[in-house]
């Protein structure tokens, strides 16, 4: 852990770059001293039905649920949190000018007694 999975509405797939979103939110998230490169995720999924607002079609969003390990100080979990917004947000930022974009993120912790993992790529880094 951690994964970042980005919703998104399908209208937005023509006025961002969602490679470079996902390439830009790892490397922030690779950048924070409370996580792994090897358990980095990011993940991004366009929505093609979803209904916002006032139902305006030039409505969009733009959501970030970060999926996290337990134990982290609440500090960290914000210092993180702020952090990878703050990346969304200029990444978004012509978006945010338009009256019809919404933009947010949530962090979700984990509970260690009902997650299972194996990972073969923590290895790989952790010579490196």
């Amino acid at each position: 852990m951690p994964h970042l999975e980005l919703t998104y509405s399908k209208n937005l797939a023509e006025r961002l770059d969602i490679d470079e979103l996902c390439a830009g939110a790892n490397a922030i998230m690779r950048s924070l001293p409370i996580f792994e490169a090897g358990g980095i995720r990011v993940r991004a999924e366009a929505r093609s039905h979803y209904a916002i607002a006032d139902c305006d079609p030039n409505n969009a969003f733009l959501d970030g649920v970060l999926r996290i390990g337990a134990g982290r100080s609440e500090e960290a979990k914000r210092e993180a949190g702020e952090a990878i917004f703050a990346f969304l947000a200029e990444f978004a930022a012509p978006l945010l000018q338009d009256p019809h974009f919404a933009l947010s993120l949530e962090i979700r912790e984990i509970d260690p007694i009902l997650s299972w993992k194996k990972n073969s790529i923590h290895s790989r880094l952790r010579k490196s």
